[in-house]
């Protein structure tokens, strides 16, 4: 009678028994096996530094330049803080602890849909590291309507399917850090929550220290077992916008923006982006408290994009609009071509708007709509999309909707 060589059963009290060339297997032991293989594995597949991919810093800015158009100045500093802090993993590896280097945390600041968010996750692409976006303006303080601080390693925990040595040397790009500023320096009766007390409860994960993180979000499930997370080896890239920072630069610098001395200080600062001459003392009269400030030691600004940035962007990067669109009509045996007038109209919606990159997106979106809705149906396999085409698309909808409030 068949059995399995393994355990011993009879066929019959078994789901399943395999044949094999001198014995059998029932389901039950090779459930058991594959349990034993995934623990022996579990060992061998730990986290490994020298699993990361890394680049010169002039290697990593050419990488960027594949997917980020323009912003030299930002990328050359986010290169060498990047290649500084995965040196300093390497040397934590080696035990090497003859002189102790500290973090490298980033702070970009620019305006919106300038790239801030696309530089942190093209380097997280290409280091192959966990990496997760967190929206500043939902975290308050721990008891408050809101998400807790700890949530931003909830969320590289779930990015590095709950491998905490990969999580430990993740990148988190925390957006909108602006948001947090103080509100003001009066005194109040009232706490600053989801403000000057978000801040100090970023301090500790900034430096460096042992969090105990809840897998599922802090306050939904407290009966769960917490998770301790190191975060001396987690890169934070911070980004904003900082609105309203340009006065506060210019007051610093005491250049006049209007007012007869105008001509005269315009030769010495470039009145168009006075973000290129930001520094931590701005940040900190915006509302970021100096020890916050002192954890983010990188500070580099994003330019405006100007009208040529805007026509690059739309079809040389890798992942550009166009070549997005081009790709998707071609999996229905469609060939689409855009005309440079086109091209250009649609750049000069996106200055109206003042929306940057970011409205590149919205505005192709409506022009094409029409057409990746009826052609996949039809029988015309060529679309050539002139400035005309793109006139009466955009004409057909609100073009308020477009428009930054």
């Amino acid at each position: 009678m068949d059995r399995c060589s393994f355990c011993g059963r009879e066929k019959k009290d078994t789901n399943l028994l395999i044949a094999g060339i001198s014995g059998h297997i029932c389901d039950s032991c090779i459930e058991q096996a594959h349990t034993i293989i995934e623990e022996e594995n579990r060992g061998k597949d730990d986290f490994n530094i020298d699993q990361i991919t890394l680049l010169k810093p002039q290697e990593i800015k050419n990488y960027l330049d594949q997917f980020v158009i323009g912003q030299d100045v930002a990328k050359k500093y986010l290169s060498v803080a990047v290649y500084n802090h995965y040196k300093r993993l390497i040397q934590t590896s080696q035990n090497d602890e003859d002189v102790e280097i500290e973090k490298s945390n980033i702070i970009l600041v620019g305006e919106t849909g300038t790239g801030k968010t696309l530089l942190a996750r093209t380097i997280a692409r290409m280091l192959h590291v966990p990496f997760t976006i967190v929206d500043a303006t939902v975290l308050t303080e721990a008891g408050y309507v809101g998400e807790d601080i700890e949530s931003l390693l909830t969320r590289l925990l779930q990015a590095a399917d709950y491998d905490v040595k990969a999580a430990e040397k993740g990148i988190v790009f925390i957006d909108e850090i602006d948001k947090i500023a103080r509100k003001g320096d009066n005194p109040s009766i009232t706490r600053d929550v989801s403000g000057e007390g978000v801040q100090q409860g970023l301090l500790k994960l900034l430096e460096g220290s042992v969090v105990n993180v809840p897998p599922q979000g802090g306050r939904k499930h407290p009966e769960q077992k917490m998770i301790p997370v190191d975060t001396k080896n987690v890169l934070f890239i911070c980004g904003g916008a900082f609105n309203g920072i340009d006065k506060k630069i210019a007051q610093r610098l005491n250049a006049k923006v209007v007012g007869y001395s105008a001509s005269r200080d315009r030769e010495y600062f470039n009145k168009d982006n006075m973000l290129e001459y930001i520094a931590p003392q701005d940040l900190r009269s915006f509302g970021l408290i100096p020890e916050i400030i002192g954890r983010l030691p990188v500070l580099t600004y994003l330019k405006p994009l100007n009208r040529d940035a805007l026509r690059r962007i739309l079809t040389e990067p890798k992942n550009s609009i166009i070549k997005q669109y081009i790709k998707l009509f071609e999996m229905d045996g469609i060939s689409l071509e855009f005309e440079e007038p086109a091209l250009q109209y649609i750049v000069d919606k996106a200055i109206e708007f003042g929306l940057g990159a970011r409205g590149l997106r919205s505005i192709c979106e409506a022009i094409m709509m029409d057409a990746m809705f009826d052609m996949p149906s039809g029988k015309i396999t060529e679309l050539k999309i002139d400035k005309n085409f793109a006139q009466q698309k955009l004409e057909k909808i609100n073009l308020k909707i477009l428009k930054a409030s």
